[in-house]
């Protein structure tokens, strides 16, 4: 062996994480992510019990964009999540573009 140790991953779309695992991917007390999901910001709000919960690696994207922008600008959690719902529209529609050519 040449000393180099294997980098192990595991893909997130293939691994669902908790409501403790995503806090601590984002460095965030919980409750940061609960009421995210009670507003509907994250999870398109659901009335299931957190431990219930499980986030996509799309919902940790979305929760480190919130929480960037949050913190960055301090921004409240609706201005956060409509600059974040603006991006990702303005990200699908770049994309349609490409397709087509243009």
């Amino acid at each position: 062996m040449n000393g180099k140790q294997p980098i192990r991953a595991v893909s997130l779309d293939e691994t669902a994480l908790t409501l403790d695992e995503l806090a601590r991917a984002c460095a965030v007390d919980p409750g940061w992510v609960v009421h995210r999901v009670r507003t509907g910001i994250l999870l398109g709000g659901t009335e299931a019990a957190p431990e219930a919960w499980r986030f996509t690696s799309v919902d940790l994207v979305r929760a480190r964009s919130l929480l960037r922008i949050e913190r960055d600008f301090d921004a409240n959690e609706e201005v956060a999540a409509l600059v974040v719902d603006l991006t990702e529209e303005v990200r699908r529609l770049r994309r349609r573009l490409r397709a087509a050519g243009l």
